[in-house]
C-alpha cells in the first residue's frame, strides 16, 4: 500500500500541536475555560503546521520550535474570538458551535482574547525556543504581523470596505495584512528559529506571501460555493455577501477567483525551488489549501 507522505507528515505536526495545546490551560477558572473553549475547539492549525514544516524544510528541530509555533495558534484564536463579537462581525457560531461571547459573555470573550495574545508572547519568549538573536527577530516579526500594519490593520481596512466596490489591488492589500501577514510570520518563524539561511528564509517568505492570498481567495470561494454544514469555521455560507464585504468572488466572479487562486498556488510552489526536496511538504500543503473543502 502506498503511503501518503503528506497526510502522514501533516498528521504528525497536527498531533504535536494538539498535544501541546491540551496541556496549556489546565486551571478551571472562567478565564482559562473561555480561552480553552476557543483554543481547543478545532481548527485547521495551518499556521503552526506551516512553522513546523518550514523548520524541517531547512533541516531544523521541530520539537524545539513547537512552543513558538503554538503561539501562532493562540494569536489566531484571539483574533477569531474578537472577530465574532457584536461590534465586529457579530457571528453567533464558530467551528460548528456557539461563539465564545455567546457562551461566556462579551466581557469574558474580550479578556480571553487579550489573554491569548499576551500568552502567545510568553511562549515566544521562552528561553528554550532558540538562539536569543533569532528569537528576538521572530518576536518582532510576529508582533508586526499581528498588529497595526498586519492582521489588526487588515481587519480595520476590511470593515471600512464593507458596502464599497474595491478593485483587485485594494482587496489584495487588505488580505495581505489581515490573513497573509501571520501566514508569512509563520514560515519565517520556522525558518529563522531552525537556523535557515537568508536565501532559505527569503524563499519561505515569497512562498507565504502567495500562499496567504491563496488562502483568502479559497475562503471567499467557499463562502459562495461551500456547504454550511462542512465549512470548518462554523459560519454559514454566504456570510460575506450578507455583510457587504468586497471579496475576490464579488470582483472576479467564481471562475475568475478560481483562476486567481490557482495562479497564487503556482507562484507559491515556484518560490520553494531553492529549498529543493526539503520543501516537498510545503509544496503539497499549497495544493491542499487550493483543494480544501472547509
Amino acid at each position: 500500500m502506498k503511503v501518503n507522505v503528506f497526510k502522514v507528515t501533516f498528521q504528525r505536526y497536527l498531533t504535536m500541536v494538539e498535544q501541546y495545546l491540551a496541556q496549556l490551560l489546565q486551571d478551571k477558572d472562567t478565564l482559562n475555560q473561555s480561552m480553552s473553549y476557543s483554543l481547543c475547539g478545532g481548527g485547521k492549525r495551518i499556521r503552526p503546521v506551516l512553522a513546523l514544516g518550514s523548520a524541517e524544510a531547512v533541516g531544523g528541530d521541530v520539537e524545539r520550535v513547537l512552543p513558538a509555533a503554538v503561539a501562532l495558534e493562540l494569536i489566531h484564536t484571539y483574533s477569531l474570538i474578537h472577530d465574532d463579537l457584536p461590534a465586529m462581525d457579530n457571528d453567533d457560531y464558530r467551528r460548528g458551535r456557539l461563539s465564545n461571547h455567546k457562551v461566556f459573555g462579551e466581557a469574558n470573550a474580550i479578556l480571553a482574547g487579550d489573554a491569548l495574545l499576551t500568552y502567545a508572547f510568553e511562549l515566544l519568549a521562552d528561553p528554550g525556543v532558540g538562539q536569543p538573536e533569532r528569537q528576538l527577530r521572530i518576536i518582532r516579526a510576529v508582533a508586526a504581523a499581528a498588529g497595526k500594519d498586519g492582521m489588526v490593520g487588515g481587519q480595520v481596512a476590511d470593515m471600512a470596505g464593507e458596502g464599497k466596490t474595491l478593485n483587485l489591488d485594494e482587496i489584495e492589500k487588505i488580505h495581505t495584512r489581515k490573513t497573509g501577514a501571520l501566514i508569512k510570520a509563520s514560515v519565517q518563524l520556522g525558518g529563522i528559529l531552525a537556523g535557515g539561511t537568508e536565501q532559505q528564509v527569503k524563499a519561505l517568505t515569497d512562498y507565504a506571501q502567495a500562499l496567504g492570498l491563496a488562502f483568502q481567495i479559497k475562503d471567499d470561494i467557499l463562502d459562495v460555493a461551500g456547504n454550511s454544514a462542512i465549512l470548518g469555521n462554523g459560519k454559514s455560507a454566504g456570510s460575506d455577501v450578507r455583510q457587504g464585504k468586497a471579496t475576490y468572488v464579488s470582483l472576479l466572479g467564481l471562475k475568475g477567483a478560481e483562476h486567481q487562486l490557482h495562479a497564487q498556488i503556482l507562484k507559491a510552489q515556484a518560490a520553494l525551488k531553492p529549498l529543493d526536496e526539503g520543501a516537498i511538504f510545503l509544496s503539497d500543503l499549497a495544493y491542499y489549501i487550493e483543494h480544501r473543502q472547509h
